[in-house]
């Protein structure tokens, strides 16, 4: 289970209105990625809180949870066991988030097809 920030629940649901990509596990989705292809290397120790939007595993991960882990492995050199993937993940989701709300306001992005020619 993926739960983002308290924070972030709002921005969740605001980038999913305004981009109108459907779901709004699609922006977390998207949010992840646009976080873990990022230069920075997140600590676990600064995880914030998990009182936001909540996502089942299939929900979020769909049939592509080993890839998920996958991508925090190498990011991190950690071994696909180790205790603290799905924080990573979490911690990816919620940096993703404010990162793309962030670059959405400052590019006046209005829609999901702006956003990701933008940022591919």
């Amino acid at each position: 289970m993926i739960k983002t920030s308290k924070e972030n629940r709002e921005i969740v649901a605001r980038l999913s209105r305004k981009l109108g990509l459907g779901s709004e596990n699609h922006i977390s989705r998207i949010a992840f990625s646009y976080s873990i292809n990022s230069e920075k290397k997140l600590n676990v120790s600064k995880i914030k809180n998990s009182s936001g939007k909540v996502y089942s595993k299939s929900v979020f991960f769909g049939n592509n949870f080993d890839l998920y882990i996958g991508m925090v492995c190498m990011k991190y050199g950690i071994h696909s066991s180790d205790n603290d993937i799905l924080k990573y993940i979490k911690m990816h989701v919620d940096d993703g988030l404010e990162s793309l709300n962030e670059f959405v306001e400052d590019q006046g992005i209005q829609n999901g097809f702006d956003l990701i020619k933008s940022i591919t």
